[in-house]
């Protein structure tokens, strides 16, 4: 009675996994690259004596928009 159920979930787990895996490894490259990710002009970064907080609003908006225009290509393409 579960059991298609419980299929679902192990493929939604797998889909999950591998999707951290690429964008592990995505965050990896980019690592590499001189791109300024996390080090735009709109980035908050305070440095206190004891703590430091850090808030990327700029690379945020970015990535938020890069992402967005993919998925309306990649969904603009499946239809």
């Amino acid at each position: 009675m579960f059991y298609p159920v419980m299929s679902d979930l192990g493929r939604i787990l797998i889909s999950l996994g591998i999707l951290l895996l690429v964008a592990g490894a995505v965050v990896l490259l980019l690592g590499r690259t001189s791109l300024p990710l996390g080090r735009l002009p709109g980035d908050f970064l305070y440095r206190g004596k004891h703590s430091t907080f850090y808030f990327p609003l700029a690379t945020s908006i970015v990535l938020s928009v890069v992402l967005s225009l993919l998925l309306y290509v990649v969904r603009r393409i499946g239809k």
